[in-house]
């Protein structure tokens, strides 16, 4: 149970997110039932809500402890509820015709508790929940707050009060902060919630007041008149709230009061519906027994109210409106659609965007040809459910027909590449006789899209590497006119001598830095082969495809000639080889790029400014594992996977790809799993990284 307690303070008032909130309340749920089933087995010094005061604020105690709420996951959950009232105050209901037994419903907003104390209407300090006995004095922070007033207006207010809220960030405030942080290098920001959060901890008021935070009460610890004798603002949860906005307090408008246990799922679903156009996050429903003297009556359990509830939404599930279907171009000139989205929260992090796939995606067919979503189709206008597991791309995995805009219309796919005018093929897979669900560009070298990504994927980390020339770089010089093809990053450092705007004077850039990569480029000059062929961006040709290419033909000379005699001849299948490990597919895509007469000049190009080594297979006399049969398992961390293939093939070794009773090594490295297990029982030298280093003298 001390982890609950561990838990707390990582995921509660801290912003680190170290805990989904789903498994918060999963932990919390665990502790009131243990409460419920034997309260010593749960003492209070385990049932905190929240997480103790930080370091550096001065404390503050709460006059009425800030209590957490049980939770709700089902409408069955809600039904119980209310029926729980109802059996509690059953003797009331029969006693008197006219008791009625009535709960609001409200937003449960996604944000940091505060409580401000007010005596004789004037604001005196302000704190967070903390441990929800003993906060954090924040007060200069939260008078930066424009709906939270510094005196009450109007008057009938309690001598001493403490209004609840929650403090929290706008969707529209949280995407400027983000973009002006991206703008200076600052951090990223994941959510409006560790935002808002963080924001109200800054040492200096002016930087919480740059944040432009929100308020709504809601809640009320103390209320004393100036005797000091408990004064409750008002009869019920209703009219308090209303109070409190008379006062000069936010409060939330979609505060229901209802008497039906319908009624408060139907409310339920109504928030939920409107939860991405309410530019603020929300995490669910929140529940209350509408009189304060019947709260009183029904009392609490372990360090929750029973006359409370938060009804939450599913943690990995949100509701909200796809505004607009975007076709992006890729390095293959692939035509891939996303969606973007009216911003939404979904398993605490911020969602504007989701994963189309492809077209036949948004009409409702799956690659298989069969319907999913039922078989509806995406328009623009819709309202969708969309989903987030762990850490994969958000999807739509719904479509809510009822709320389609009338006029909506079905989305037509273009034919025609958005970055070119090329035409934007599907091609027909040869093997299975159908259309491929992916339609591409024809413009190959032409198209800016793929002449940017081709250029990003040349200087990348496993293919040549250039230190220094990442993505924005490679963007910025072809924004620029500086770069168009690969050739052209050899020439650069000539054509800058020779240019009236020297690269030193561009944005992000000075002499010492162009020096450091004009010498990174040249560095390059003569690159693997194998990293040489996996760079020039051929179609199904990946890191070991193109170490496998490399081995076959030795040199790039070798390969370029073969591969322009096979895409040249009727049958190109007879002279290109065949090649342990290479398929149909990577053939005829090699072949198909050497048949494309501006590709074989960009690459002749290219090969005046480099030299690709020849792929030399040398086996020295002594090498100790010439002829072994060698297996890589787990992360490697001194080398990548083709490296070190590439490293044992030169020494002789042979590299297979799983265990069995040929092997004589198997080299672990962390998060080794069945591969190393089987060896272990098949009685398989084992060995480490830097073991496999020693023995082969490297």
């Amino acid at each position: 149970m001390k982890s609950i307690i561990r838990s707390s303070d990582l995921a509660y008032d801290r912003g680190g997110g170290a805990l989904s909130d789903a498994e918060f309340d999963a932990l919390k749920d665990i502790l009131l039932a243990l409460y419920d089933i034997s309260p010593a087995s749960a003492k209070d010094e385990y049932t905190e809500v929240g997480a103790a005061p930080a370091e550096g604020f001065a404390k503050v105690r709460h006059g009425v402890p800030m209590l957490s709420l049980a939770n709700a996951f089902s409408d069955e959950d809600v039904t119980e509820f209310v029926a729980r009232a109802k059996k509690f105050f059953m003797a009331d209901i029969l006693r008197d015709s006219d008791f009625v037994l009535a709960f609001t419903a409200e937003p449960k907003i996604d944000g940091l508790s505060a409580s401000l104390r007010y005596e004789n209407g004037v604001f005196v300090r302000g704190a967070t929940r903390g441990d929800g006995t003993e906060g954090e004095d924040i007060t200069e922070n939260l008078k930066t707050i424009g709906d939270i007033p510094h005196r009450l207006k109007g008057s009938g207010w309690p001598a001493a009060i403490e209004v609840r809220g929650e403090v929290y960030m706008t969707h529209a405030e949280f995407q400027r902060l983000k973009a002006h942080s991206a703008k200076f290098g600052g951090q990223d920001y994941v959510n409006p919630r560790n935002t808002a959060a963080g924001s109200l901890r800054q040492k200096d008021p002016k930087i919480t007041a740059s944040r432009n935070l929100n308020f709504f009460a809601y809640a009320w610890g103390i209320a004393e008149d100036a005797d000091g004798v408990s004064t409750p603002p008002a009869a019920t949860q209703t009219e308090v709230v209303q109070k409190f906005k008379q006062w000069g307090f936010a409060t939330n408008p979609l505060m229901l009061r209802t008497q039906s246990a319908d009624d408060l799922i139907a409310h339920y679903r109504k928030i939920e519906e409107q939860r991405a156009t309410l530019g603020y996050d929300i995490d669910g429903v929140v529940y209350k027994l509408d009189r304060l003297d019947l709260q009183q009556r029904w009392g609490f359990v372990a360090r929750a109210p029973r006359w409370a509830i938060a009804h939450k939404f599913p943690a990995e599930q949100a509701t909200t409106v796809l505004t607009g279907i975007d076709i992006q171009v890729g390095r293959t000139g692939a035509l891939t659609p996303v969606a973007r989205l009216k911003p939404v929260t979904v398993g605490g992090v911020v969602v504007e965007n989701a994963t189309l796939h492809n077209e036949d995606y948004i009409k409702g067919i799956g690659n298989n040809g069969e319907p999913i979503r039922n078989g509806i189709d995406l328009r623009v206008g819709d309202t969708v459910t969309v989903q987030r597991a762990g850490d994969v791309i958000p999807q739509i995995v719904d479509v809510l027909l009822d709320k389609r805009p009338e006029g909506a219309e079905p989305f037509q796919f273009p034919h025609i590449c958005p970055a070119c005018g090329s035409e934007a093929v599907r091609e027909l897979n040869e093997k299975t006789g159908k259309l491929d669900s992916v339609r591409r560009c024809t413009g190959e070298l032409i198209c800016p899209a793929q002449v940017v990504e081709n250029l990003k994927h040349f200087v990348s980390r496993n293919a040549l590497d250039i230190d220094g020339l990442g993505d924005k770089q490679v963007a910025q010089f072809y924004a620029e006119g500086r770069i168009a093809r690969p050739a052209d990053i050899f020439t650069l450092r000539t054509r800058d001598e020779r240019a009236m705007k020297k690269l030193k004077d561009a944005d992000g850039f000075g002499p010492v830095s162009v020096k450091k990569l004009f010498d990174a480029i040249d560095a390059r000059r003569e690159p693997e082969l194998d990293r040489f062929i996996f760079a020039l961006g051929i179609r199904h040709v990946g890191e070991t495809t193109a170490a496998l290419l490399a081995k076959e033909f030795g040199t790039v000379e070798r390969f370029r000639e073969t591969a322009i005699a096979a895409a040249q001849h009727e049958d190109g299948h007879s002279v290109f080889p065949e090649i342990g490990g290479i398929g149909e597919t990577v053939r005829s895509s090699v072949m198909a790029f050497f048949a494309n007469e501006r590709n074989v000049q960009a690459l002749d190009d290219l090969l005046d400014e480099v030299r690709p080594q020849p792929y030399v297979v040398t086996i020295s006399a002594d090498s100790v594992v010439a002829g072994k049969t060698v297996v890589f398992t787990g992360s490697l961390e001194k080398m990548t996977r083709t490296e070190a293939k590439a490293m044992a093939e030169r020494l002789g070794a042979k590299v297979a790809g799983s265990v069995s009773g040929a092997t004589d090594i198997l080299i672990a490295g962390p998060g080794a799993g069945s591969k190393l297990k089987k060896a272990e029982e098949l009685g398989v030298e084992v060995i480490s990284e830097d073991e496999w280093f020693e023995r082969v003298g490297q």
